[in-house]
């Protein structure tokens, strides 16, 4: 008998019994929906999670924070390590920055903040990626760039601190520095301990240029970046490196070991993504300690290869539950078409082909209701992603992250469902087909088993 025969046959034999064969597909289809739409869930949070991550983060910046000594302590990092790092492969760029090591003091006519002043390398800032959203790069000695977020920071001293901030905790905007910032002057004071009194500097500098906003919304950069110039301006009076206060309650000028070559914040930025991962090897082998959003992903993705798997596997249970129904349903066909099979032995028929036949049924309603499944999952999942946001909304008042996926259902997953279902539809008839071709002819004319 040809396969084309075959067909025709399983077909014929399946209309005859059309609500048993409905029934059994139903539940086969409810079963990999179910499984599909369960496993979704773990594909469509671990997406999200993903995509929050590599968005709001440069995937191709390594934080270097030390070198590893002999004894186990680590050390800032050196020039000498900035040259070392340079000279790694795949290497984009090497940021650095020193720390002011007292509170940056600004002020603009009556308006003043507090911002963490540094000093930076602006060309591999630069070839970082740097940007600004106003002004430009500094050329002059003097000339700073504040953050993106320092202006919103400047608060008018005549401020009364009452009236200062509204019911939500957000600064009045009548106390808020209005005007634009490119340009204009302003004053850093130094201060310093000098015989148990605080003495301070004023020193001008110029706004150059404004930092592009951060991609964080929560993130506020009210950073300040001044030449080595200003810095040596602040060190001359202060007498320590970068600004160190003394200590208060001492007359004499505190002894310190700061190395004024050593760095607070030094970033590694990698020429792509899939070099992140070989620089972060070779920072481990010279002994540096490093962070990336690589070795971030490793751990999302190792947790989230657990909770799809552990997921998949629920839902296989749910399949192996609706195999009963195949199993029973091809039992049943055995029975009613002993005569059928009867006839076939006694033509000539190979048991292999008689076999096959009952095999390709089975397989025929698991594959229907694989596919079947396969469609209402992806119904359900657009339906849950639509919906669960706007009722999580309704019921606790509560606001989810923008792009938020509940469900995702990549091309793996139903594949993967349609794989288990034919396995295990297949195992499920092979026993009813086994028993198919030990019918005895004779019985089976007489419609016996």
């Amino acid at each position: 008998m040809k396969l084309k025969d075959q067909f025709l046959f399983v077909q014929q034999n399946m209309k005859k019994n059309r609500t048993r064969v409905f029934m059994t597909i139903l539940a086969t289809a409810m079963a990999c929906a179910f499984l599909i739409v369960l496993a979704s869930v773990g594909f469509g949070l671990h997406k999200s999670i993903i995509k929050e991550t590599t968005e709001q983060r440069i995937v191709t910046q390594i934080d270097v924070h030390g070198k590893e000594e002999g004894d186990g302590a680590y050390r800032p990092l050196t020039e000498k390590d900035i040259e070392a790092l340079e000279n790694l492969d795949n290497v984009k760029a090497v940021v650095r920055r020193q720390a002011l090591f007292q509170e940056g003091s600004y002020k603009i006519g009556e308006y003043g903040s507090w911002a963490q002043t540094y000093v930076t390398h602006i060309p591999s800032e630069i070839k970082a990626g740097f940007e600004l959203s106003a002004g430009a790069l500094p050329e002059k000695e003097n000339e700073i760039i504040v953050g993106y977020d320092f202006a919103n920071s400047l608060v008018s001293e005549n401020a009364k601190e009452e009236d200062m901030y509204d019911e939500k905790g957000v600064l009045n905007e009548k106390y808020k520095y209005q005007g634009d910032l490119v340009g204009k002057e302003l004053t850093f004071t130094a201060k310093q301990w000098i015989d148990g009194e605080e003495k301070k500097k004023d020193i001008s500098v110029i706004v150059a240029g404004i930092g592009k906003k951060p991609t964080r919304e929560w993130v506020m950069d009210q950073n300040v970046f001044i030449s080595q110039e200003t810095l040596k301006e602040i060190e001359a009076f202060t007498g320590t490196p970068r600004g160190m206060m003394n200590d208060p309650n001492s007359g004499a000028q505190q002894v310190t070991d700061t190395d004024n070559h050593t760095f607070e914040e030094v970033k590694v930025y990698a020429r792509n993504l899939e070099a992140v991962e070989g620089v972060t090897e070779k920072l481990e082998e010279q002994n540096y300690a490093s962070y990336s959003v690589v070795s971030e992903l490793k751990q999302i993705n190792m947790i989230f290869t657990i909770v799809k798997a552990g997921l998949i596997l629920i839902g296989t249970i749910a399949i192996l539950i609706a195999s009963i129904g195949i199993y029973n349903t091809m039992t049943m066909a055995v029975t009613e078409r002993a005569p059928d099979i009867g006839i076939m032995k006694a033509i000539g028929a190979n048991p292999r082909t008689i076999k096959n036949i009952f095999l390709l049924e089975s397989s025929y309603i698991g594959l229907i209701g694989a596919l079947i499944g396969t469609v209402v999952s992806y119904v359900i999942s657009f339906a849950v992603n639509f919906a669960i946001p706007m009722i999580i909304q309704s019921a606790f008042g509560e606001e989810l992250p923008e792009g938020l996926m509940f469900s995702h259902i990549p091309f793996i997953l139903p594949l993967i469902c349609i794989i288990i279902c034919y396995i295990v539809t297949i195992l499920s008839g092979l026993r009813p087909a086994q028993r198919a071709t030990k019918i005895d002819v004779l019985k089976a004319m007489r419609r016996e088993i």
